[in-house]
């Protein structure tokens, strides 16, 4: 964070200069100029043919390393700054704290890619109950994944509800390794990080006198399942272990959460 010696009203000013006329966020280093000198962000840069201000050519690039210079010194509002963000950061700060920004909007908490939705915290659950009907909610402890042996990459998605919060369970057998299929095992909290904070969460694998056990605490849908199953954060199993504890290619497992 940048310590703002200017004068109140000052830096905003300044920072206004720096506004992108296309997507309107933030021209950060490294900044390029049109030949008359307006500038346009570098994201945007690549998909214009013209100047968007004088229509002139964005060809050859031109640094403005004056501009840079003062980008340096200022502070810029997170872009997340309409939703409630009250950070303001070096240039070369924004980009990862934008990444994990809480009042980032949330995706689609779904596993796999296809569905593109995205909006607040508070539509999650609606848009969850809408387009994604197939997903039933738990009635009990026992989180039932039937037909575990169907080939390729399939998931399971169960919601539960307790302590006045939502909760998904997520099924994913992929192949993380080539030829070597594997189960990953996760509850998210439709939330933030700081509730998930809150609460913890087991999974338990149980049967033929065995028993195979993980806890931990929920992940944030902001951190979603990709990054867990990636991390290895979550229960993994293999599919010998699978059969272990599944009946008839079913496979049953129990599941508490509990407050911290």
């Amino acid at each position: 964070l940048i310590q703002d010696k200017s004068l109140p009203g000052q830096s905003s000013e300044l920072t206004a200069l720096f506004e992108c006329p296309v997507c309107f966020d933030y021209v950060l280093p490294p900044i390029l100029q049109c030949q008359a000198g307006h500038l346009v962000c570098n994201q945007c840069r690549q998909k214009l043919s013209c100047c968007p201000t004088c229509r002139g050519p964005l060809t050859p690039s031109i640094r403005n390393l004056a501009m840079e210079k003062v980008a340096s010194t200022l502070p810029f509002p997170c872009k997340y700054s309409s939703a409630g963000c009250l950070l303001s950061l070096h240039h070369s700060e924004k980009p990862e704290h934008e990444e994990v920004c809480e009042f980032r909007p949330y995706t689609c908490p779904c596993p796999g890619a296809t569905c593109k939705w995205h909006g607040s915290l508070e539509a999650v659950m609606p848009h969850l109950m809408h387009a994604h009907k197939s997903i039933t909610t738990l009635q009990d402890i026992v989180f039932l994944a039937t037909d575990i042996s169907l080939p390729g990459a399939v998931d399971w998605v169960m919601m539960q509800s307790c302590f006045s919060q939502h909760f998904m369970l997520v099924l994913e057998k992929q192949e993380k390794f080539e030829g070597h299929q594997q189960f990953f095992a996760v509850v998210l909290l439709i939330g933030t990080r700081k509730q998930a904070e809150n609460f913890a969460y087991r999974l338990e694998l149980n049967g033929n006198r065995r028993r195979l056990t993980w806890e931990a605490t929920p992940r944030s849908i902001h951190d979603g399942v990709a990054a867990a199953i990636m991390n290895s954060d979550c229960l993994v199993f293999d599919t010998s272990v699978a059969h272990l504890f599944a009946d008839n290619g079913n496979l049953g497992i129990n599941v508490t959460i509990s407050m911290c």
